[in-house]
């Protein structure tokens, strides 16, 4: 798909060739989406047993699918697994600068169901913007939930208000009320692709960020906080500058009755300094009685990194809910 005029080609995402498997979804409005597969077969088997359960992950803002990549071996051998890319992160294709938005990922996850699990139930798993996300995608398509969508799992995300309070809120604010909001944002925009050419990776200042941000105050190892500064300084500044006025707009508490319907965790880190708990307890309050909410003491926004076990705990005992959820019609 050709670049929007006077954006420069994003760098190459991850290295090499795709893995074997993958698929490329294409969006109705012209963007390649990389898909990845994992774990059970999909389908009835030969006994005409039920399709088992694909649980479908959206990754973060700036990050790609690897990010859960953490989570196959505790998973494979349950349920089917797939992932994708974000438009403009990984190995998924560009977009125009105006289709950057939560609302937009939230069709293209709608886009992806339709195209890779077009029947058998669904759990949606997301993290920070890949809640975002599942959220965008109850209030756009809410036929889905309770009948193919079965269940939620929501990773360190919000429905809304991140800009609301502090120093930048007020800026936020104040900027709106002089009309300019737009026209900062559309010279981020412009000025994103000379910063993008000037732009270099694995310093010390991006560590710095990346461990003051991501992680919690006492979780973060050397290593860990490498793997996660790789990859998102994968992501190209165009991408980041693109994207970013969506989280000042980003309010999907309307869309949570619908996502009420099914059961749901919400998984939120006390440290988190990107989707502050308080968003998470508030989500899961909104929710309502189908929703559990798992706080993690001392862990960040990469919180399903530094605590694998516990969110791969959390997941496990959200799919149980949805298995009792699916056998109750049968055994009445």
């Amino acid at each position: 798909m050709p670049l929007p005029p006077g954006v420069d080609a994003p760098v190459p995402g991850p290295p090499g060739p795709p893995p074997p498997g993958s698929r490329t979804v294409r969006t109705d409005d012209g963007v390649d989406l990389h898909v990845e597969f994992d774990g059970l077969a999909g389908g009835g088997g030969a006994g005409g047993d039920a399709a088992p359960v694909t649980v479908v992950f959206s990754h973060g803002f700036t990050a790609r699918l690897a990010e859960f990549d953490v989570h196959r071996p505790a998973l494979r051998d349950r349920v089917r697994l797939v992932f994708w890319d974000h438009r403009g992160h990984g190995r998924s294709g560009w977009t125009r600068l105006t289709a950057a938005t939560i609302d937009r990922t939230g069709r293209d996850l709608g886009q992806v169901l339709d195209a890779v699990v077009p029947e058998g139930p669904v759990v949606l798993a997301g993290h920070s913007m890949g809640g975002m996300s599942i959220m965008a995608l109850a209030r756009q398509r809410p036929e889905l939930f309770g009948t193919r969508v079965v269940g939620a799992f929501l990773i360190a995300t919000s429905s809304g208000g991140l800009v609301s309070s502090g120093v930048l809120g007020r800026w936020v604010t104040a900027v709106r009320k002089l009309h300019l909001l737009g026209l900062w944002l559309r010279g981020l925009q412009l000025i994103a692709p000379l910063l993008e050419r000037f732009r270099r990776r694995g310093t010390r200042v991006g560590r710095w960020f990346t461990r003051r941000y991501l992680f919690g105050r006492h979780d973060a190892d050397r290593a860990d906080v490498r793997v996660v500064q790789d990859l998102l300084e994968e992501t190209p500044t165009t991408v980041t500058l693109a994207f970013w006025a969506t989280f000042l707009d980003h309010d999907e508490v309307a869309a949570l009755p619908v996502l009420g319907r099914v059961p749901t965790t919400v998984v939120a880190a006390t440290d988190d300094r990107l989707t502050p708990v308080d968003h998470g307890r508030r989500l899961a309050e909104l929710l309502g009685d189908d929703a559990e909410l798992v706080v993690v003491p001392g862990a960040g926004h990469s919180v399903n990194l530094t605590r694998t076990a516990v969110v791969d705990g959390a997941l496990s005992d959200l799919l149980d809910r949805v298995d009792d959820r699916l056998r109750a019609p049968r055994a009445g």
